[in-house]
């Protein structure tokens, strides 16, 4: 059995305490010469990682690889054990408890952001769970028992190490904060940014139900607008106007194209759109004077081998001209500036109960809910099923009665 990651570093600071002692004064082999003296604090980082609990970190545990590239997930990834990692001098060690599944992890599996990153590689955006070990200077800022959530490569282990700069201090793991790392941070940066808001207009949101909609049709409703969401059914759409959705409308029973040109025949002042295809078309062409179309995403195309859905865009400039229309692009690493402010808002919001964050957590999946990391393969195929109400997570451990004492 291997030797477990604390009792191989408490082993090594061990030797270097007692060499340190041994040698100060004189050689203990000679017990004559002395020795210049050495400090007893070998301030390499990986020999003073501080351990939780000691034997609770295990020597080795799972986690996602991206093996190649390709945008099916399944036929990209595969789950390999592996050493669990040591954290640097600013580092934390965080056992993960949920991890969020995004339409962006098969993008990130097929390569389409960062060409240069090649396979193998780890996969997974965003977790949350305890800090169980850190280095010296992350020390000054977090303690081993907090609960950290993050927004940083590799999320999809039982053990990830994060940049202690790139977490986020909460309450609780619960799988509520996990929702705002990047569904909510998008929907609340690039409404604010891009969507310049003013009471009374009318804001439609695609895939309105879903992890990032959500919290758009929430955000449009606290700026006075009018808010339309598109979803696939009739729970969804009980849903969507459980938070304040004004109109939902569920395209499986309802003509989309019909209904916004005989209900809102002014057009659409704000669009905020994640599907792409014909559905950008149709808000293209539901767009009000001076409207504006903010693209977060285009879901409908990334499991293509381009990634990008059909679009018939040759007369957009035509179109975007005689409205004064304009077509917003909104990448969330564009805009890391606003990343803090972001969620500090919505923290607040959150802990006084003025913000719904509708996690899913599987339970009416097939095979059920979504618990260990076998479960995100199937998580991301419930969610490109179109089958998800609010933000897919996977419970990557169990909570325990010892847990408790965190």
């Amino acid at each position: 059995m291997s030797t477990p990651l604390w009792a191989r570093n408490a082993r090594t600071a061990v030797l270097l305490f007692s060499l340190g002692s041994r040698r100060r004064g004189t050689d203990s082999l000679s017990g004559l010469l002395p020795v210049p003296r050495r400090p007893i604090i070998d301030m390499s980082y990986s020999a003073h990682f501080i351990d939780f609990k000691g034997s609770s970190i295990p020597s080795s545990m799972k986690k996602v690889v991206v093996n190649k590239l390709s945008p099916n997930f399944g036929e990209a990834a595969s789950v390999q054990n592996a050493p669990v990692p040591t954290p640097g001098d600013a580092d934390l060690l965080v056992r993960n408890r949920f991890v969020g599944i995004n339409a962006s992890d098969i993008n990130y599996t097929a390569g389409r952001y960062d060409p240069s990153v090649q396979p193998p590689f780890d996969a997974g955006f965003e977790g949350i769970g305890e800090v169980v070990g850190l280095g010296l200077s992350a020390s000054s800022r977090y303690t081993v028992g907090d609960t950290v959530a993050y927004f940083n490569n590799g999320a999809f282990a039982e053990y990830t190490v994060v940049p202690a700069k790139m977490g986020v201090p909460v309450p609780s793991v619960k799988p509520e904060f996990l929702t705002f790392l990047v569904s909510g941070a998008t929907a609340y940066i690039a409404l604010k940014r891009l969507g310049d808001l003013a009471q009374g207009e009318t804001v439609l949101v695609t895939a309105a139900a879903g992890g990032t909609g959500q919290f758009a049709v929430q955000f449009a409703k606290q700026a006075g607008c009018h808010v339309i969401g598109t979803c696939s059914s009739n729970e969804k759409a009980g849903f969507l106007k459980s938070i304040g959705c004004d109109r939902p409308i569920n395209y499986k029973a309802e003509d989309l194209v019909k209904t916004l040109k005989t209900e809102y025949p002014k057009g659409i002042d704000v669009v905020y759109e994640s599907v792409g295809g014909n559905v950008l078309d149709v808000a293209v062409n539901s767009l009000a004077q001076k409207g504006r179309l903010i693209v977060i995403g285009f879901i409908s195309g990334y499991q293509s081998a381009s990634g990008i859905p059909q679009f018939r865009g040759a007369t957009l400039p035509v179109k975007l001209l005689q409205k004064s229309a304009s077509l917003r692009g909104f990448f969330l690493p564009h805009f890391i500036s606003d990343y803090k402010e972001a969620l500090a808002s919505m923290m607040q919001m959150f802990a006084k109960g003025k913000l719904v964050c509708e996690v899913d957590y599987g339970d009416l999946a097939q095979g059920g809910r979504f618990v260990g990391l076998e479960s995100v393969f199937r998580a991301v195929d419930y969610m490109y099923a179109g089958k998800n109400l609010g933000k897919v997570v996977v419970e990557v451990a169990p909570f325990s009665k010892s847990d408790s004492k965190l």
